[in-house]
């Protein structure tokens, strides 16, 4: 699995004028700055394949893909800017407490969604309303290292606070993070492949209570565990 992201970060330092060999993170592969231009918004689906993708991640996507032919499971899509209506939203909820120049937030983009293609969060997302869990399967790529060879451990957080939260919002509420707990089992390799299952295991009123679990492609490693109380928004009160 290794070798093969090897082999495909080659191929990127190769278009970008790199040596094999040769790295160039650090300049070459730099993301361009986009996030404050006056360029169109593409709203692209980033929770599709793409050729960072390794055999693993497209493996499961597939059968994934074949479980919502019955409609029990559904690929949930994902942009880089959040819809107008979600925007519209947490603005309601949040901008009487803490102004937020319009400019700034017509531009800001999903943190996980922020890199190119294959440098950082490559995830998809699948939920099953009638079980009330997801199963997010996600590849980290090399702007996410921690220590050599390894994700940094704040990445597998973001992972599993965004799987998490998106198990939480099954009912069809939006919510905010209140509390993530996180047991780290073992490091997971940079640019391999993980499958965070997330369920909801408590309802009340408005908080919602969730738990998951990181494992390897064949569940023989158990990386993480995690559990995680929302918050229901309660645009009304203005507060938690």
């Amino acid at each position: 699995m290794l070798r093969s992201c090897t082999a495909g970060l080659r191929s990127l330092w190769a278009l970008r004028g790199g040596r094999e060999g040769v790295p160039r993170l650090s300049t070459d592969l730099q993301p361009a700055p986009r996030l404050f231009s006056a360029e169109k918004v593409i709203h692209t689906d980033c929770a599709l394949p793409n050729p960072s993708w390794s055999k693993d991640l497209k493996l499961l996507f597939d059968q994934f893909m074949k479980k919502c032919e019955d409609g029990s499971w559904e690929r949930l899509p994902s942009y880089r800017h959040r819809s107008t209506q979600i925007s519209e939203d947490f603005k309601t909820y949040f901008l009487e407490q803490k102004p937020v120049k319009e400019g700034r937030l017509s531009q800001v983009r999903l943190f996980t969604r922020g890199f190119e293609d294959g440098l950082g969060f490559e995830y998809v997302i699948f939920k099953n309303n009638d079980e009330k869990r997801t199963v997010c399967l996600f590849q980290g790529g090399p702007y996410l290292q921690g220590i050599p060879g390894f994700l940094h451990g704040g990445a597998i957080a973001t992972i599993i606070d965004t799987a998490l939260g998106l198990c939480a919002t099954v009912p069809g509420e939006a919510v905010m993070t209140a509390n993530l707990n996180i047991n780290f089992k073992r490091p997971v390799p940079l640019c391999s492949v993980v499958v965070i299952n997330s369920q909801l295991d408590k309802l009340e009123g408005r908080k919602l209570f969730v738990s998951c679990n990181v494992q390897s492609v064949d569940e023989k490693t158990l990386y993480s565990e995690a559990t995680g109380l929302f918050i229901k928004l309660d645009p009304e009160k203005k507060s938690f």
